[in-house]
């Protein structure tokens, strides 16, 4: 199951770093693709994850989704 979520203010290679690790630690994550240029973070997972998950996971490496 493929997700694309936006998110902001993500500007360098630490940002997109930071948001692909803390994704990658949720349960059932398999793959994080972030794309710096238009804030589009694409997730593969073997299960529907909760927005609120994805949500605090970005909050916690200090971006927002959109």
């Amino acid at each position: 199951m493929t997700t694309t979520y936006m998110v902001t203010g993500m500007t360098c290679a630490h940002c997109v770093a930071s948001v692909r690790e803390e994704i990658g630690e949720i349960n059932g994550v398999d793959r994080v693709d972030v794309t710096l240029d238009t804030g589009a973070v694409e997730i593969t997972s073997t299960r529907t994850l909760d927005r609120a998950e994805v949500e605090a996971a970005v909050a916690e490496a200090g971006y927002q989704l959109t």
